[in-house]
């Protein structure tokens, strides 16, 4: 009986997504818009994303141009921005909002640093869950008589070598965001 494997690449994907997400949430000191992705304006009666509501471009190295398709928006967007405390200034101009991202302290980049590394340990132990739900997997399957034991190790060395090869991968997005931070 073979192993599907599926699942548990499934998991990995996942767990490698919300990293790659929660990365584009730490500012660095470059401005990218993805950053305001997580920022929902209250427009129309429902609190919107800003990318539903107007564009969201890059001006500069460190200043975001948002320009709201409605004009009458601005305001929400404005209050949207600072509430998301971003640590950005917001300054509005006549054609929409200038978001303005002030240059990292030395203190500032070691936080983000310690997040970055934070968010990478958790993406860790989510794997580690994840190797620990496919080897019960496999035991159960031993146990059930569905496997023999020398596949059930076969198997259990195949979801190894997918996990080590899933950290490796959480740790060069991990080394890319700490030199992005670093810069």
């Amino acid at each position: 009986m073979a192993y599907d494997f599926s699942a548990l690449d499934a998991h990995i994907k996942e767990t490698e997504e919300w990293l790659t997400r929660e990365f584009s949430g730490i500012r660095t000191g470059r401005a990218t818009p993805a950053i305001l992705d997580s920022v929902k304006a209250e427009a129309y009666g429902a609190r919107t994303p800003l990318a539903q509501i107007g564009t969201v471009s890059i001006e500069d190295a460190r200043t975001l141009r948002v320009i709201p398709w409605d004009k009458s928006l601005q305001k929400a967007v404005e209050k949207a921005i600072q509430e998301a405390d971003l640590g950005v200034s917001v300054a509005t101009d006549d054609q929409g909002l200038r978001v303005v991202f002030p240059d990292l302290t030395a203190e500032r980049r070691t936080m983000l640093m310690k997040l970055a590394n934070e968010k990478v340990e958790h993406a860790k132990v989510t794997l580690r869950g994840h190797r620990g739900d496919a080897i019960k997997k496999l035991d159960a399957d031993e146990k059930e008589g569905g496997m023999g034991k020398d596949d059930v190790q076969r198997y259990k060395e195949e979801v190894q070598k997918k996990i080590d090869a899933a950290v490796a991968v959480l740790e060069v997005h991990s080394k890319k965001k700490h030199d992005e931070i670093s810069l």
